[in-house]
């Protein structure tokens, strides 16, 4: 089977055990609570899990188009098919391009690798490949190649670095790029902690642990019918002290057991430790985690559905997202596909691959409404410009752009202003 067939029919088929999950990893010497935190293992928290969802559908939502620096028009190009209708045969753009988002997040680097035709040279087909199964590298000359792992036979397919799409996440080198969640580890781990914290403590039936007191001696290991001492698995003794903690686990732990009647013998006597969630601010901590894990990820708190809720400033916090969390990445994308996808006469000739941002935009009616209206007003755009922008069909006349006689050179000042005195002209 070739690597092109098996990469298509791993994304036709839902083959979750093709890929490397955290058993494996932990199984080859990366613990998820050591020093790696794999992705399944910090996507198990809440905030994670929403980060990367929202980080990947912003990319995946954003329409891309061709564009000539010198006329400043927008161009048709065969790569539109691709970009916008079918990148290959087992999935749409927006699946295509979130795959390769999320894999930047949890890996540190996003694959899609670029078929070409064998007799024209262009793209024919583009196909993301899990990071997992990716391997760069430079040779001696410092040229770039990608070994592809056969996600069934194993087999290595070695990649020049024109087909291959890599889009990075922050890099010490600029060759393989590094993960948010290796960056935010000990971040995941103390909010993973955190989350046993609290099953275990509903678990145990929502109460603290206590002290079981008596006066007689219970010490000593415990002995089964045949006077025998009880011995475990490993070759450890039972004391009397297990054998009573564990039947008062057994009755009492869990929270299908709680308030449940206590029946003490051996002159025992149940103490509760004093302490509570609240004292130890379990809550704030909670809170706490979620604020520093969004801001490893360029997350607004609104759109995790904390802090504080207000219109202005979360219209404020979504522009701030776009300028600040995605223009970055999508910067990289914009300039990683134009040189991978695009000829060099092309690139040379001005022809760039651009990623249209109004469409993280279109919820707020309001900030864009604005924002095309001081484009308007100042001659930048022009109303068709603004259909463009809204997927509305050109208008006649809409080519036109227009200005406001308010503001005019001061060297015609004199005149333009005894014309509007004298009724000669108009605003």
């Amino acid at each position: 089977m070739s690597l092109s067939k098996g990469l298509r029919a791993l994304a036709r088929a839902p083959v979750r055990e093709k890929f490397l999950t955290a058993a494996d990893l932990i199984a080859a010497g990366y613990p998820a609570g050591g020093t790696e935190v794999t992705e399944d293992y910090a996507r198990k928290l809440s905030v994670v899990d929403r980060c990367v969802e929202i980080l990947s559908d912003s990319i995946a939502k954003l329409p891309m188009y061709l564009f000539d620096n010198r006329t400043r028009q927008r161009i048709d190009h065969p790569l539109l098919y691709l970009l916008n209708t079918r990148p290959n045969e087992a999935m749409g753009p927006s699946v295509a391009k979130k795959l390769v988002e999320t894999c930047r997040l949890e890996g540190g680097n996003g694959y899609l690798w670029v078929v070409r035709s064998a007799r024209t040279g262009r793209p024919q087909e583009l196909i993301p490949v899990p990071w997992r199964l990716v391997q760069p590298w430079r040779d001696l000359a410092g040229r770039v190649w990608y070994d592809v792992t056969h996600p069934v036979t194993g087999e290595t397919m070695r990649l020049p670095n024109e087909d291959m799409v890599h889009v990075k996440g922050a890099s010490w080198d600029g060759l393989v790029g590094m993960s948010v969640l290796k960056r935010a580890g000990e971040s995941v781990r103390a909010a993973r902690a955190q989350q046993q914290y609290g099953l275990s403590y509903y678990q145990n039936g929502g109460q603290p642990s206590g002290v079981l007191k008596t006066d007689s001696d219970i010490g000593g290991y415990a002995k089964g019918p045949d006077g025998k001492c009880l011995q475990r698995a490993d070759g450890s003794y039972v004391t009397r002290r297990d054998i009573i903690r564990q039947e008062w686990e057994r009755v009492h732990m869990g929270p299908s057991n709680s308030h449940r009647v206590a029946i003490l013998d051996l002159g025992l006597t149940y103490q509760p430790m004093t302490g509570s969630n609240a004292d130890a601010q379990f809550i704030e901590s909670q809170e706490v985690s979620v604020k520093d894990l969004a801001r490893y990820f360029g997350v607004p708190l609104y759109k995790l559905q904390e802090g504080e809720q207000s219109y202005s400033s979360n219209e404020q916090n979504a522009i701030e997202y776009v300028v600040g969390t995605l223009h970055p990445i999508v910067t990289q994308y914009e300039e990683e596909l134009s040189y991978k996808l695009l000829t060099d006469w092309e690139l040379r000739n001005g022809v760039e691959l651009r990623v249209n941002m109004m469409a993280e935009l279109k919820g707020d009616t309001a900030a864009r409404a604005e924002w095309y209206r001081i484009m308007l007003d100042g001659g930048t755009f022009s109303v068709n410009d603004v259909r463009a922008l809204e997927d509305l069909p050109d208008v006649e006349g809409g080519d036109e752009h227009r200005a406001s006689l308010n503001y005019v050179p001061l060297s015609r000042w004199p005149e333009l202003s005894i014309l509007r005195a004298g009724g000669g002209g108009t605003e």
